[in-house]
């Protein structure tokens, strides 16, 4: 697979010149992506979670909290979604790259679930508003879209291609259907919010089953991506939460989705040894840790509003004050290390791609539709 700056280079050998742009944005453009939307995942999965507790608790210091937190994940959320504006309009060829490519079309899903968060934690629109219905439709749309591009491809592509591009960044299509489904229910269309939770769940069992057997596609991430082995945890949290939307309670299914997520997280949590190298320097992909964290507390949040006993209070106690720690910590380490947010050697892009492109000639594959 052909490099972002190999793609468009060949693209302006051809004649066609991108629009001339200042010398910073355009170097901005070039090493920004769509795995910088982790940060935006993030920080909204707080405000989500402070949303959830502003509820419960009606004191004006989780009010406050809250304003303080939305406002500033709708700038950051912004601002991330404006700079990737630019990069389609002036560089095309490098998003065409990442929609190709196995990790990156994964992370084309970030914006969209970011957004979907932020919009389940607004303190200024109500679910039953026609501009939230809006909003959810334009949100809803390209999920949908990269549902059938992603998903097609699993079930057209023949019998070992999902066996060698699955990832543990291949969640983040399921997370995306999943707070789609949660947005939903919570304006009371259970169709819709069934249907887009029957999509995420029922590919998520079948990438669980992929992952879970340690194909060859498991093991071609770089050290250095390694945190989001923690989207292991987000996908079967942001379940467990998104059926109680859809049920109106936290049940039986719930709480197995919720009991799965709180057993990866300890069995990754047993193993620090796994993310060792990855942690020698800052980068972007630490950012993987903070949402499935936030993912973690929401549910546990939600147990404990059921369950009312003290091991569950605790338990959401604790989960509570490791997802703010996290976050807070990674947006310090983040604004210290501000110089080595965009790097030419980025690891999204360092990938054994031709190795995999050369396990796909070898498969035996249906003719595609894709």
């Amino acid at each position: 697979m052909e490099s972002p700056s190999e793609m468009e280079a060949q693209n302006n050998d051809g004649g066609r010149r991108p629009p001339v742009i200042s010398p910073a944005l355009e170097a901005m453009l070039r090493k920004f992506h769509a795995g910088y939307f982790r940060i935006g995942m993030s920080i909204c999965g707080q405000a989500l979670l402070w949303a959830m507790l502003a509820e419960e608790n009606h004191g004006p210091i989780h009010r406050t909290v809250l304003l303080v937190l939305w406002s500033l994940a709708f700038f950051i959320l912004f601002l991330l979604s404006f700079l990737y504006l630019f990069r389609c309009l002036f560089h095309f060829p490098l998003v065409q790259c990442e929609f190709f490519h196995h990790v990156g079309v994964n992370y084309l899903f970030a914006p969209w679930i970011s957004w979907f968060l932020l919009l389940q934690s607004t303190p200024f629109l109500d679910t039953q508003n026609f501009v939230y219905t809006i909003l959810w439709w334009v949100f809803a749309v390209p999920v949908v879209i990269l549902d059938v591009k992603i998903y097609g491809q699993w079930f057209t592509e023949g019998r070992r291609f999902l066996c060698i591009v699955a990832n543990p960044t291949s969640q983040l299509s399921v997370i995306g259907n999943l707070v789609g489904a949660q947005a939903a229910a919570k304006m009371g269309w259970k169709e819709s919010a069934l249907c887009f939770f029957s999509l995420g769940i029922v590919h998520y069992l079948v990438l669980f089953v992929t992952l879970y057997q340690r194909f060859s596609g498991a093991n071609r991430l770089p050290s250095m991506l390694r945190p989001v082995f923690f989207l292991h945890i987000a996908a079967p949290s942001v379940a467990s939460v998104a059926w109680e939307s859809i049920n109106g309670g936290f049940d039986m299914t719930s709480k197995m989705l919720f009991f799965l997520s709180l057993f990866i997280f300890m069995a990754l949590a047993c193993r620090p040894f796994l993310f060792r190298r990855a942690m020698k320097r800052f980068n972007i992909a630490w950012w993987a840790f903070s949402f499935p964290l936030s993912a973690l507390a929401l549910a546990s949040v939600e147990y404990h509003r059921h369950i009312q006993t003290l091991p569950a209070k605790l338990l959401m106690l604790l989960l509570l004050a490791l997802s703010v720690l996290v976050a807070l910590l990674l947006f310090l380490i983040t604004l210290l290390n501000s110089d080595l947010l965009l790097l030419d050697d980025d690891t999204l892009y360092n990938l054994p791609s031709n190795h995999l492109d050369s396990s796909l000639k070898k498969t035996p594959t249906s003719k595609s539709i894709n």
